[in-house]
């Protein structure tokens, strides 16, 4: 995921608040009904899809911190730690997919809503807050946890990481467009 011209803060920005004003549009516009059905290449519903998509987010902050610890440490280290949680993606998943099973029914729309905004606006300011060679700062990644990990990512990589999460599970929505 590493990408040869680094995405700017501006850009990160811009994509994070497209997700939040999509997010917004999804949940006021989904009636019931919508939120119970099925989704396109998952087993949950679209309300635990949704819970998911917001998850994407809530996890990068605890990515940022291991990719700005990692980062000062020598690349042998967030190589040996990739590569235990890659020995143990099975159990990920499992808890990934009944996490979000739970989520989705604890976390009703407006809740999610309002979880949503408060966590992008802290990506936010932390990005905001982030100097350039923290944003540099580069550590390896189970990629069998996520397709969109890379084997080495930079902490820039890790703010993008929550929007292409988002993009691809919205793209698995079984929501009706408004007006119909």
């Amino acid at each position: 995921m590493s990408q040869t011209a680094p995405i700017s803060r501006a850009e990160v920005r811009a994509e994070m608040d497209e997700a939040r004003e999509r997010f917004a549009r999804l949940l006021e516009q989904a009636s019931a009904a919508d939120l119970r059905r099925g989704t396109n290449g998952t087993k949950w519903t679209n309300q635990q899809l949704l819970f998911h998509m917001l998850f994407g987010y809530l996890i990068v902050a605890k990515l940022l911190w291991l990719g700005k610890g990692f980062g000062r440490l020598p690349g042998g280290a967030s190589r040996a730690f990739a590569g235990a949680l890659n020995a143990a993606a099975t159990p990920f998943h499992l808890v990934n997919y009944w996490g979000s099973c739970g989520g989705g029914t604890v976390f009703s729309p407006a809740r999610m809503l309002r979880r949503m905004d408060r966590v992008i606006a802290a990506l936010q300011r932390q990005l905001d807050r982030d100097s350039d060679a923290v944003l540099a700062r580069r550590m390896h990644f189970p990629t069998r946890w996520d397709p969109f990990f890379a084997e080495v990512m930079t902490v820039a990589d890790v703010y993008h990481y929550g929007t292409q999460h988002f993009d691809f599970h919205a793209q698995q929505l079984t929501l009706t467009p408004a007006g119909q």
